[in-house]
């Protein structure tokens, strides 16, 4: 006695694909991501609305107020970077510049050496090594933030931007080889036993094969890094000693805070003024961001 095993007919998969592709389109999934979207924003439009109010205003009335009687005024923004303190918001706004691109391209440029190796070159120990530096990422920054500034000061680096760009790329390569091995890993072997039968050594195949089929994993990860960089106080707060030629703007807004907290004009403005360059970096790089995102998942 033989039995056999059908499979279901096409037109009934095609059927339940259609039926979950509505589902997933339908209009209530529509209004739900609508007033999502709503409930998630709105907190930070009350926050812009504020940070245009007059200072008398904000003490006695709610944001929302400014829908029914509108008076705006460029005085807190002007007030928040003319000064605070020892120094303009400006130039805690430059050395947020000067921190977070070497920031970037240091773990960036060491992880795809790193994943190289890891992924294609054959050594004793690689898979334990390999875990090893994927363990890493569960070690908690504060834990390793005092071991560090005494090294910093044993080798004359405290309070340099030295201290800050190698303790964020410390903590960014772990993840970073993490990443970017996965997705050489998803790279064909005969591609690259292509090119060494044409000569190529372990340099030309890594940046001339290799770097361009990781454009979105390497722009995935710079804009990740990017914006932690961008909006990391603990990391800056400690190596940089709080001196105002080193300290990055989230610095001075804490400053602000601790010294003027009900300021909220000037806290709504130099809040403002700190997520310009991340929401602009975000919105810009968006399409590589989700490319990277979904690269490692997808074969083609």
């Amino acid at each position: 006695m033989t039995t056999t095993t059908t499979a279901p007919p096409v037109a009934a998969v095609t059927a339940a694909a259609d039926k979950a592709h509505r589902g997933l389109s339908s209009p209530w999934a529509s209004l739900f991501a609508i007033v999502l979207a709503v409930l998630w924003t709105l907190p930070t439009f009350g926050l812009l609305v504020t940070s245009f109010r007059p200072q008398r205003q904000i003490g006695s009335s709610g944001w929302w107020t400014a829908l029914t009687d509108p008076q705006f005024t460029l005085a807190n923004y002007e007030a928040v970077l003319s000064s605070t303190g020892r120094a303009s918001l400006a130039d805690y706004f430059i050395n947020s510049f000067v921190i977070t691109i070497p920031s970037v391209i240091i773990p960036v440029f060491l992880a795809l050496l790193a994943a190289y190796v890891f992924a294609w070159v054959d050594f004793r120990g690689r898979s334990l090594l390999f875990v090893a530096v994927f363990a890493l990422q569960i070690v908690p920054i504060q834990v390793t933030l005092i071991p560090l500034l005494r090294l910093y000061v044993d080798t004359d680096l405290a309070g340099s931007f030295w201290a800050i760009w190698l303790s964020h790329s410390i903590f960014a390569l772990p993840l970073a080889i993490f990443l970017l091995h996965n997705f050489m890993r998803e790279i064909p072997r005969e591609l690259l036993e292509a090119a060494r039968v044409d000569g190529a050594g372990h340099v030309q195949i890594l940046f001339r094969v290799l770097l361009p089929l990781l454009t979105p994993a390497l722009a995935a990860f710079g804009i990740f890094q990017f914006l932690w960089v961008w909006n990391d106080l603990l990391v800056a707060l400690t190596f940089s000693g709080g001196t105002s030629e080193r300290a990055p703007i989230t610095v001075a807004l804490a400053n602000l805070a601790g010294t003027q907290g009900t300021a909220w004009h000037l806290l709504s403005a130099g809040a403002f003024v700190a997520i310009i360059v991340p929401v602009a970096v975000f919105l810009a790089m968006q399409r590589y961001f989700v490319r990277g995102l979904l690269a490692g998942g997808l074969k083609g």
